[in-house]
């Protein structure tokens, strides 16, 4: 999700994509500890997305 998009969330939102986030995050995990992970581009992609929503929870409280 782009920066932008990022911004315009309430808190609440943004708690609700982090649950998700965390999500995506084990699932790609358990995939590539079972070898069957395609794009290990994806799990850098998430990891990087959880840190910047974690960043405006951050400056929204």
């Amino acid at each position: 999700m782009d920066l932008k998009e990022l911004r315009t969330k309430s808190a609440d939102e943004l708690n609700k994509h982090l649950v998700e986030l965390h999500k995506e995050r084990f699932a790609l995990r358990m995939q590539q500890a079972t070898g069957q992970l395609a794009k290990s581009h994806e799990v850098r992609r998430v990891r990087r997305e959880i840190a910047r929503t974690k960043t405006l929870l951050g400056q929204k409280n």
